[in-house]
């Protein structure tokens, strides 16, 4: 191969471009409360308006919002859940420890009892439903918070961990060695088909 130079700087350059970042966080249902606590703060997780990015929680991540039946997935409290004898309400196979409580409205914006809210931004529009899974477009530009959607904490038990994944927007240099790139692979085409074209 005549232009490996130039190709090793188009692959690098396009391997970073498409990169993302994935990280666990975790969510603690009394201290990342949406009443008194504070938002997950994901400050390595900055997002311009419009970056995609993805959140899932497993279905069997439990954390609870007080007595039963309160226990629920980051989906929040949408309806009834019985325990399976190994979750993490230490409550025998059968029971009833979770049920629908409805909507939490707060600052205008409503989500399930229980549920994982994200937070970009600030006022009534900074609000998303993450639950267990998300996949969608930063909604404001700034910080991703992570909440436990609740009004009273103080009997708050349990914590979610929440897998985002972000996709990284390229920096200056890897655009840089991505245009870079295409220049010298164009130069070295165009100085070939000129040698062709001589003989």
């Amino acid at each position: 191969m005549k232009y490996p130079l130039a190709l090793a700087a188009v692959a690098a350059g396009l391997s970073l471009a498409s990169a993302a970042n994935a990280t666990v966080f975790i969510v603690d249902a009394l201290a990342n409360s949406s009443n008194s606590g504070s938002g997950t703060g994901l400050s390595t997780l900055d997002f311009n308006l419009g970056d995609a990015f993805s959140v899932t929680v497993a279905l069997d991540d439990l954390w609870n919002a007080g007595a039963l039946p309160r226990w629920s997935d980051a989906d929040g409290l949408t309806g009834d859940r019985f325990a399976t004898g190994t979750d993490e309400s230490g409550e025998a196979a059968g029971t009833l420890i979770g049920t629908n409580f409805g909507l939490l409205d707060i600052g205008g914006f409503s989500a399930p009892y229980g549920a994982l809210v994200g937070q970009i931004g600030t006022g009534p529009g900074s609000y998303r439903l993450i639950g267990t899974n998300f996949s969608g477009n930063a909604w404001a530009a700034g910080t991703l918070k992570l909440f436990y959607w609740d009004t009273f904490t103080d009997d708050n038990t349990g914590s979610v961990a929440a897998d985002v994944i972000a996709a990284l927007v390229p920096e200056p240099a890897t655009w840089a060695m991505m245009i870079g790139g295409f220049g010298m692979a164009g130069a070295m085409l165009r100085r070939r088909r000129h040698a062709l074209a001589s003989i």
